[in-house]
């Protein structure tokens, strides 16, 4: 783990859509190896995923939220989220992306930016919150039951062409997820 006191977080801009494709394609590789076939991580490119969020950070009118993590202008992380069009679980807003770089997780930055995102979303009118992750993927498990969200649904789901599992949890009472990122003690390392 790395020296993350000057961390930033703030808004993304559309110039962050490269740094933030590098930073899910990596997590990814990382974090999902043995959950998703390496042939498909190995496949996954850059400059899609920029496209992407290109898209994303530049959509008019822009009801998602999205925050980068900074380590002086070097992204480490972002985290995205987005209201619902229809309540899932009682949910009316979702937690669609949180990743950091291997070397930046476990030291509180993604409660922060998980923080910043909810914050974003309950003046967006966002009441409740929902986050699918696979369900094999026991780190993310801990980090969003660390923060008292509570598993809704398993089921099964297709990703481009891939059938997986995925857990739902939801968070009922906003006001408090965000007073559980300002305190919610380091959980155990889990590797994948």
């Amino acid at each position: 783990m790395r020296d993350v006191s000057d961390i930033a977080i703030r808004r993304a801009t559309p110039a962050d859509a490269p740094a933030i494709a590098r930073v899910r394609i990596d997590s990814w590789r990382t974090n999902y190896r043995g959950l998703i076939p390496d042939t498909y991580l190995d496949a996954m490119q850059v400059d899609a995923s920029t496209a992407i969020w290109e898209r994303v950070l530049t959509a008019e009118p822009n009801p998602t939220s999205v925050f980068v993590a900074t380590l002086r202008d070097d992204v480490v992380g972002f985290a995205a989220g987005n209201p619902l069009a229809e309540p899932k679980y009682g949910a009316n807003a979702e937690l669609s992306a949180v990743y950091l770089r291997h070397e930046f997780q476990r030291a509180g930055i993604g409660r922060r930016l998980v923080a910043a995102v909810v914050e974003d979303q309950r003046q967006r009118g966002a009441t409740a919150m929902i986050v699918w992750l696979i369900a094999g993927n026991k780190a993310a498990r801990s980090f969003y039951e660390n923060l008292g969200a509570e598993l809704v649904v398993e089921q099964p789901f297709q990703w481009d062409g891939l059938d997986l599992i995925e857990a739902g949890y939801v968070w009922r009472d906003l006001g408090a997820l965000v007073a559980a990122c300002a305190t919610a003690v380091p959980f155990p390392s889990i590797l994948q």
